[in-house]
């Protein structure tokens, strides 16, 4: 019997949330990616986009930003932001530099693709 209400009361919840895709979504030239002091120096933050996607920016030195995207080229899984100086894909250990994206340990054979974004002001837009 607790096993019928318990069923009862997931399927209520509907479907599960969409897994969130690597790249800019449907975002286009222009639009604002993040807000400049939202990105922490040396470290980075996973960036929600339109069309369920997502964008890491990082900031490896103070002023520079870049966004990739955050799909690792092994199996797809999401790179977290960067920890100890290196992005983690945390299926399968690749780490990635977070100033250039290259793969530096595998599995993964090649680096993460990065996303032109440009500086507008107080905030990064999609160049």
């Amino acid at each position: 019997m607790l096993l019928c209400g318990l069923a009862a009361a997931l399927s209520a919840c509907g479907e599960p949330a969409p897994r969130k895709t690597g790249g800019v979504g449907t975002a286009r030239p222009g639009d604002r990616v993040v807000a400049v002091a939202s990105v922490p120096e040396k470290s980075g933050l996973l960036v929600d986009m339109p069309g369920n996607a997502q964008l890491l920016v990082v900031q490896p030195r103070s002023g520079e930003f870049r966004a990739f995207n955050p799909a690792c080229p092994h199996v797809g899984s999401l790179v977290n932001p960067p920890a100890g100086g290196a992005i983690t894909c945390p299926l399968h250990g690749s780490t990635f530099d977070p100033s250039t994206g290259e793969v530096r340990k595998g599995p993964a054979t090649s680096g993460l693709t990065e996303v032109a974004i440009s500086r507008s002001g107080d905030d990064l837009v999609l160049a």
